[in-house]
């Protein structure tokens, strides 16, 4: 390669570069920043006063123990699951195969649905075979093609990550698909005119401009994975959350059921928190106006 070859390759990367910074940044200041005011106060006086109100209705009797116990019996029945554990497991062990099952799916849905999405967004080819069946499949509930699952892979630990992996693979691919539709015209052709390759402009500009999306169906997804958890683990599960919720309710265990759905939730919104942290690192530019 020439030299003169080289200076242009390296005057195009920064002209990239400064397209993808730039573009998706304009004046004015983000929604939810400090200036304009935080929920943050007011989502802790909601938590406080939703805890005040079940500990008010069945500490005075309103509400029977049998359908909801008091927060005292949830929190003793957490530190004895903890303890001696439920359903020939312990806490920690149903916490852990809950948590592998949803991450892993995670893992494998985020390294397949991404780059569909993104085909999805730049090819019409790639669009016309995979829309109609990201499309026909997403509305499905889980457990409609639970028995499907269950013929194809047993009842192993394949057809619980497989039916997971499958509720999340269609957010994430139609967010991948959106990013690349949200980005401007007008940036891919000035890309193009300064002599970018078509390789290029996926990574300087369509990639970093589709990233907001993308981590928006993250944190969707995951959603979708743990609310398909409990049906995951219908399937001859030995151990997990949602199992350990499943048992508790034959047996009428309502402080368990109720235990068990806490730690769910307060997973889901650890790494919520966690993905919008990540947000915040990596697409700073995000709601602002």
């Amino acid at each position: 390669m020439s030299l003169f070859d080289e200076k242009q390759r390296n005057a195009v990367l920064r002209a990239l570069n400064e397209l993808r910074r730039a573009a998706p940044v304009r004046p004015g200041e983000q929604y939810g920043a400090p200036g304009n005011g935080s929920s943050l106060v007011l989502s802790l006086v909601t938590v406080v006063l939703a805890f005040a109100a079940w500990y008010i209705a069945t500490n005075a009797g309103w509400v029977k123990p049998l359908f909801l116990p008091s927060p005292q019996a949830v929190w003793a029945q957490l530190l004895e699951v903890a303890r001696d554990g439920f359903a020939d497991a312990t806490l920690l062990n149903h916490i852990a195969w809950s948590a592998l099952r949803v991450f892993g799916a995670f893992v494998l849905a985020v390294l397949t649905a991404i780059p569909v999405g993104i085909m999805m967004g730049v090819n019409r080819v790639a669009r016309g075979i995979f829309d109609p069946l990201v499309e026909f499949y997403r509305p499905l509930p889980p457990l409609a093609y639970l028995p499907l699952v269950v013929i194809w892979m047993g009842i192993g630990e394949g057809s619980k990550v497989l039916l997971i992996y499958l509720a999340m693979f269609a957010p994430l691919a139609l967010s991948a698909r959106a990013g690349v539709k949200s980005v401007a015209i007008e940036q891919i052709h000035a890309a193009y005119s300064m002599g970018a390759s078509r390789a290029q402009v996926l990574r300087h500009v369509i990639m970093p401009a589709a990233l907001p999306e993308v981590l928006t169906g993250m944190r969707i997804a995951i959603g979708f994975g743990w609310t398909t958890l409990v049906a995951a683990e219908m399937v001859a599960a030995t151990a997990g959350l949602g199992f350990m919720v499943l048992t508790a309710s034959k047996f009428m265990a309502t402080d368990v059921v109720i235990m068990g759905i806490l730690v769910i939730g307060a997973m889901a919104l650890l790494f919520d928190l966690g993905m919008r942290w990540l947000e915040r690192r990596l697409v700073p530019w995000k709601g602002k106006t």
